[in-house]
C-alpha cells in the first residue's frame, strides 16, 4: 500500500471544483457558474475535515483509535481481483488481509454497531469466518442486481462456462452483545436461574401466556431480543421474588439492575421501508453520478463506484441523525457523502492517492453545496 504523499492534482483545469490545497487559511471552490470563498482552514494533502466528515489519506489501521465509536461500518475493501492498489490476487488471501481490520472494528464497536460488508460472493464467503471469530453475527445477505445492462451482451459464456455475473453482495452483520462475557440469551437465562424461581414463572412475570419461556429465555434459534417493557417486568419480578441472598439480579455490575434504557443499547437500530427486500435492482453508476478524470479523457476514476442511493439506504437503515459511520476503505467516499446528506458523522480513509484526491474534491463540492464547510 502507498506510504508516500498522494499524487498531485492534474494540471488541467478542474471541471467542477478548484482546490488550491497549499493555501493555509482559505480556498476557492467553483460550483456551477458561481464562485464562493469558503473561510476555513484548507485541506492538507493527507486530511480533509469539516463539521461532519473527517477522511485521511493512508491506512485506516492508523486512524481507528482517533475516530468516534461507530454506529455503522461500511466496508468496501479488497475483493480478491487485483483490480485495485493493495488488493489480493484472489480470495484465498482475503482472510489475512481483513483480519487486522476486523479485529479493530470489534475493539471499537458497541452492541449498537451494524457492519455492512460489500464484496463478491466468494470474497464474502472467505471472510465470513474472520468476522465470526471477532464477534460479528451474520444477519442477512443483500444482493445488488445491476441488471443485464451491466454486461451488455459482451460475455462469451462458452469461454467462461458460467452464468454472467451482474451482482454484488452487501452483507449485514451486528456486533454480538455480551454481558460479563456471556451473549445476551445465555446471560438472561442464567440470571433467571439464579433467582431460584421456576422457569415457567417468567411468563407470569412478563404477563404473557408462554412467550417468556418460549422466546425470551429460549437458548436456541427461537430466542429473540426482549421488548424493553418485558425486560423491565422480568427484572422487577426477579428482584422482588427471587432468593434474597442472590440479589440484585440482572445487574451487570453486581450493584444496580439494568434499566430499560441500558437494555435498549444491547442491540442495533434497524429500519426497513415497506416493500423493500434483500434484492436491490439498481443499475451500475453511470452518467453524471460517475466520478470521471479531469480534462478531455473523462474516464471513470473508480471501476466499482457505489451508488449513493444504496449507500444512503444502508446508512439510514442502521443509524440515526448525529450517529457515526465509518468508511475504512474510502475509495471515492460514497458512504461519507451519503452520511453527510443524512446528517450523520463520517470518518474514513483511503490508501490510493488518486482516489483520495478525487474523493476529497467530491466531499468539498458536496459540503459547499450544502453550506457545511
Amino acid at each position: 500500500m502507498p506510504a508516500n504523499a498522494p499524487k498531485k492534482p492534474r494540471a488541467e483545469a478542474l471541471e467542477t471544483i478548484d482546490i488550491p490545497i497549499k493555501r493555509p487559511r482559505e480556498f476557492t471552490s467553483t460550483v456551477g457558474r458561481g464562485k464562493a470563498i469558503v473561510r476555513q482552514e484548507a485541506p492538507s494533502a493527507n486530511l480533509y475535515k469539516d463539521g461532519l466528515v473527517q477522511v485521511h489519506y493512508g491506512d485506516s489501521l492508523k486512524f481507528y483509535g482517533e475516530w468516534d465509536r461507530p454506529t455503522a461500518i461500511v466496508s468496501d475493501g479488497a475483493y480478491g481481483v487485483l483490480g485495485f492498489e493493495g488488493d489480493t490476487s484472489d480470495h484465498t488471501g482475503m482472510p489475512e488481509w481483513y483480519d487486522r481490520h476486523v479485529e479493530q472494528w470489534s475493539r471499537y464497536a458497541t452492541p449498537e454497531t451494524t457492519l455492512w460488508f460489500w464484496n463478491s460472493e466468494i470474497g464474502w464467503a472467505s471472510v465470513h469466518p474472520v468476522l465470526e471469530k471477532h464477534g460479528w453475527r451474520y444477519v442477512n445477505a443483500n444482493i445488488w442486481d445491476k441488471g443485464i445492462g451491466h454486461i451488455a451482451g459482451n460475455v462469451n459464456t462458452k469461454k467462461i462456462r458460467r452464468f454472467p455475473v451482474v451482482s454484488e453482495m452487501c452483507v449485514q452483520y451486528v456486533f454480538e452483545a455480551r454481558i460479563n462475557g456471556k451473549i445476551l440469551k445465555h446471560w438472561l437465562f442464567q440470571e433467571w436461574k439464579r433467582t431460584g424461581l421456576p422457569i415457567r414463572t417468567a411468563n407470569a412475570a412478563c404477563g404473557v401466556a408462554d412467550a417468556a419461556v418460549r422466546k425470551y429465555l429460549d437458548q436456541g434459534h427461537l430466542w429473540y431480543w426482549m421488548p424493553v417493557e418485558m425486560f423491565e417486568k422480568l427484572v422487577a419480578y426477579a428482584n422482588e421474588h427471587g432468593k434474597p441472598e442472590g440479589r440484585p439480579y440482572f445487574a451487570p455490575d453486581g450493584k444496580c439492575p439494568m434499566s430499560g434504557d441500558e437494555w435498549t443499547k444491547t442491540r442495533t437500530h434497524f429500519n426497513c421501508p415497506h416493500g423493500m427486500t434483500n434484492v436491490w435492482q439498481r443499475n451500475a453508476v453511470r452518467a453524471a453520478e460517475r466520478i470521471k478524470t479531469h480534462g478531455t479523457s473523462g474516464k471513470a476514476v473508480h471501476l466499482n463506484q457505489k451508488p449513493l442511493d444504496l449507500m444512503s439506504r444502508i446508512i439510514q437503515a442502521a443509524t440515526r441523525e448525529g450517529e457515526v459511520v465509518w468508511e475504512p476503505f474510502g475509495g471515492l467516499f460514497s458512504a461519507s457523502v451519503a452520511a453527510r446528506r443524512l446528517k450523520r458523522k463520517a470518518f474514513g480513509a483511503e490508501t490510493d492517492g488518486t482516489y483520495f484526491q478525487y474523493g476529497m474534491e467530491r466531499l468539498i463540492l458536496e459540503a459547499s453545496q450544502h453550506q457545511l464547510l
